[in-house]
């Protein structure tokens, strides 16, 4: 146990919704956050992300945005188990490893070919409603970027209270509230 939890957003932000991790990672930064929590934009890196995990973590919050098929703006909370990781393939399959380009899933099975992974990985995702190239949020999910931040705020909240359940109990209402899967 390390002690330490890393809340890690991704995207591009040259490619519209693609841009939401990076918009709520700038959203959290300037919040007071418990002792022990790292919050950073890795934007595009995504092998510096890797390395960054290399040091460990006991909790790692990944914040992007996923295309799951649900309504655009749509936030959910999703953990990804050390199996899943391991059904996947063990590294990028490209000849090339694009530095740039690593999905998620190719973050964590990076990660898992070089022998670690924190001890528990969580992704706060957002269902984008356009990814084509340019810049600006969509109204859908500039719309979720509170939800986003409530939900990864009630993540840490209960990380200090030491009582992340198994699964974040959806919670109903409005288009963009989060709910888990």
């Amino acid at each position: 146990m390390t002690g330490r939890t890393l809340v890690a957003g991704v995207g591009n932000v040259f490619q519209r919704d693609d841009a939401f991790g990076v918009e709520v990672i700038r959203l959290l930064a300037d919040r007071p956050q418990p002792a022990g929590v790292e919050i950073a934009d890795f934007g595009i890196r995504g092998v510096h992300l890797v390395y960054e995990l290399l040091d460990g973590c006991d909790l790692f919050v990944l914040v992007d945005a996923a295309q799951r098929g649900y309504e655009p703006g749509t936030v959910t909370v999703l953990e990804v188990e050390p199996g899943d990781v391991a059904r996947q393939r063990t590294a990028p399959s490209a000849g090339v490893l694009d530095a740039h380009g690593l999905a998620p899933d190719e973050i964590f099975a990076m990660l898992a070919s070089m022998g670690n992974r924190p001890g528990r990985s969580l992704v706060v995702a957002c269902e984008p409603a356009d990814v084509s190239a340019g810049m600006g949020l969509s109204d859908q999910v500039r719309e979720a970027l509170p939800h986003a931040v409530r939900a990864v705020e009630t993540i840490l909240e209960r990380m200090t209270r030491q009582e992340i359940p198994e699964q974040i109990k959806q919670e109903e209402g409005a288009q963009g509230d989060y709910q888990a899967d």
